[in-house]
Order: C-alpha cells, then structure tokens, then sequence
C-alpha cells in the first residue's frame, strides 16, 4: 500500500503503465472518504494547449525513482472520464470513473462523497 503521505511526494513525476509506458504526470491523489486511504490520482495529459485530468486508481501502484506505475493500460487510462485542469469533480461523475475501470462504486451516507483530493 502506498501511504498519503508518501505519493504525495511523487506529484511531477511521471505515471506509467505497468508496461513503461508513459501516461503522463501526477497532479493530485484522492482517498477514499470511508477509509481516507489513496484511491485514485489524477494525471495530467495531453498537449500543451489542450490539456486535462483523468482519474486513475491507485490500488497496485508502485512507486519507483521518479515514476509511479499504475496497474491500468495507457490507453484504458486515457480514455477514461476526464476534467479540466482548473475543474473540481461534480459528485455526480464519480461513479462514471468507477465505471469505466470496472470497480464497485459506494457513495457514503446520505450520496456523500466517495472521494476527496488531498
């Protein structure tokens, strides 16, 4: 398991599959709300005038000397559900990124959140 407190140290650096290959760089880490341990990490990709975040979950993860590799292919994690750079994600949408990796989705009491960016 990667702690918080650790993968945030890794924000920069690159996110790769597990084949190598470069998805993109890590801009936050989200935890789940129930257990408040990292669930998903946002990465930034695409080109300079056209870039986004898209979600990727963290279980598998390993960290490495300035990468951190992801379970997920690069081409499943890049065409997943995605939000601007400036955007918050809509509490709505977190299930659609659940979804999309085939993982079950949970939201807390009363539709609370599932995730939270640290």
């Amino acid at each position: 398991m990667i702690e918080i407190a650790d993968i945030r140290e890794w924000r920069t650096h690159d996110v790769v599959d597990a084949a190598g290959h470069k998805i993109g760089v890590l801009e936050a880490v989200y935890v789940d709300t129930s257990t408040d341990e990292p669930a998903m990490a946002t990465v930034l990709v695409g080109l300079p005038t056209r870039r986004h975040l898209v979600f990727v979950p963290l279980a598998g993860a390993v960290v490495g000397p300035g990468y951190v590799k992801v379970d997920h292919d690069r081409s499943l994690v890049k065409k997943g559900p995605a939000i601007g750079t400036d955007d918050v994600l809509p509490a709505e949408d977190e299930a659609a990124i659940f979804a999309h990796y085939g993982l079950p989705y949970q939201p807390g009491v009363n539709g609370a959140r599932q995730l939270a960016r640290r």
